[in-house]
């Protein structure tokens, strides 16, 4: 029979080796959470920028987790209702919210806009993680007043929940027209890389910060 002593030496010493081998697994997830333009629409799953960012991430040290919860098509009413299952499934560190697109697409009113994508955040921190906010734009076609308000509603919202903002995903991209699918709406395969660059910017300091 193991002496008591030699026991608990044995049980601290086993508790000391999974603590330190524990962030080589993964020091947390980042769960993206948006529409078509991260849910690598027209495109292999691989080539998207969130799998990019993914195979980032893993070679980090210590690595994190990516997990893809975007849904194309999806808009802030619809990311609103299934929010809650997806930070429960994935129990993310942090999450990155890029919805609004669809939204401006159909129309709708940036003011419901503005309250889905605030009761989001406060979603995503009280489940205990980080919310980034990615910013987005529409063309002036759509009426020279409704683009401008969508365009500052990020930045607005940004401000008021002092929420780490990505200034706007498509930065780089939006004007050359060889980097769009024939839709003239998603990115091509060519242009993830430098959408990747773009929520990196912001992302990067705050997974350095949160590394254990």
């Amino acid at each position: 029979m193991t002496p008591p002593l030699a026991f608990l030496r044995r049980a601290l010493a086993a508790a000391a080796l999974l603590f330190l081998a524990a962030p080589a697994f993964a020091a947390g997830t980042v769960m993206v959470f948006g529409d078509s333009l991260s849910a690598a629409y027209g495109l292999s799953s691989r080539e998207g920028w969130v799998s990019l960012l993914a195979r980032r991430l893993a070679e980090a040290s210590p690595p994190w987790q990516v997990a893809n919860a975007s849904v194309s098509g999806e808009t802030t009413a619809g990311g609103l209702s299934r929010l809650p299952a997806e930070l429960a499934r994935h129990r993310p560190s942090i999450v990155v919210l890029e919805l609004g697109a669809n939204d401006a697409l159909r129309g709708q009113p940036v003011a419901a806009m503005r309250a889905n994508l605030g009761r989001m955040i406060a979603l995503v921190r009280r489940a205990h993680a980080q919310p980034v906010l990615v910013g987005l734009m529409i063309p002036p076609n759509y009426g020279i007043d409704y683009a401008r308000e969508f365009r500052e509603l990020y930045s607005d919202i940004a401000r008021k929940e002092r929420v780490p903002l990505v200034p706007f995903l498509l930065a780089g991209v939006v004007e050359h027209d060889d980097l769009f699918q024939a839709d003239r709406l998603h990115p091509t395969a060519a242009a993830q890389p430098r959408i990747l660059e773009n929520v990196w910017a912001t992302l990067h300091p705050l997974v350095r910060k949160a590394a254990p």
